[in-house]
């Protein structure tokens, strides 16, 4: 028997589209590109063929169309991995829920979801705008403690080699998460250096940055610089991967993270401008996931 989802779990508005979205699934694509900013939801979209749906509600603007003939999506998410729960929630719902008898669908239907971002570079080898391709992430976030989920040998590794190694605020209890294997490998090349991602909560002191506030991780990027496991090292930060992989892949979704380095922490570059870059990345984004 299909599972019911009850008016106050699955939340539509007065027009049957889910709530903070306020999409229908015939406005979104199985192909999806993710994106903090609104703004870069326009920059995505300028490179589609053609566009046939455009929308924005609250922070979640979305376009809809095709590229070289497959049709794609570009969704805003804001900043946060509080925002992913909903996004990978409310995607998933779309297509997996029927939103009118509010039954569980038997049929599923798998997402590709790839996120385009920027992050700060924890290694001093790797040049600001490089293309940074994530793995593994390690959530300083706490969203994936809400959920029963079945954590994999590998992550459990991870996990315990990360807990043994840095020593982080007692009360903050990492997690670890992977991309999808076949979204990791499409993105691979020469041209993208590979490896594991720390998710934080906040841009300041979860990152070990300390303005005029005293913090318990002042100058973290060192110690995360430094980890190895396996063949892999930390190579950034950013804010929404653990999220988007723990939950998108749960719900059997594919899911993956690509940055473009905007600072390198260890030698204090940021930079100058990189709007050049940031459309080299989409292009080359949209190019691998059409495959």
């Amino acid at each position: 028997m299909s599972r019911f989802f009850a008016a106050t779990d699955l939340v539509l508005d007065a027009s049957d589209r889910v709530y903070h979205l306020g999409l229908n699934r015939e406005e979104v694509a199985e192909k999806i590109i993710i994106v903090g900013d609104q703004d870069r939801v326009n920059l995505v979209s300028s490179f589609f063929d053609s566009i046939d749906h455009r929308s924005q509600h609250r922070e979640f603007a979305c376009h809809s169309g095709t590229y070289k003939g497959v049709r794609i999506s570009v969704l805003s998410t804001g900043i946060g991995t509080d925002n992913i729960d909903i996004v990978i929630n409310e995607l998933d719902a779309l297509f997996n829920i029927d939103l009118s008898s509010r039954l569980e669908k038997e049929n599923k239907t798998q997402l590709t979801i790839v996120r385009i971002g920027t992050c700060g570079i924890l290694q001093p080898e790797i040049p600001v705008h490089s293309f940074i391709l994530s793995s593994h992430a390690i959530g300083f976030d706490n969203v994936a403690h809400f959920y029963k989920l079945n954590y994999t040998t590998e992550d459990i590794s991870l996990m315990e080699s990360f807990n043994s190694t840095i020593n982080l605020p007692k009360n903050i209890i990492p997690y670890a998460s992977q991309a999808s294997k076949r979204i990791y490998d499409l993105l691979s090349s020469d041209n993208v250096v590979g490896g594991i991602t720390v998710t934080s909560s906040g841009f300041y002191g979860p990152q070990g940055r300390s303005l005029r506030l005293e913090t318990y991780t002042e100058d973290l990027h060192i110690p995360l610089g430094d980890f190895r496991w396996k063949d892999r090292k930390i190579l950034n930060f950013e804010m929404e991967s653990s999220t988007l992989f723990a939950l998108g892949q749960a719900l059997g979704h594919e899911t993956g993270t690509i940055c473009l380095g905007v600072a390198n922490r260890p030698k204090f570059e940021f930079s100058k401008g990189y709007v050049e870059k940031m459309n080299e990345l989409i292009i080359y984004t949209l190019d691998k996931i059409i495959l």
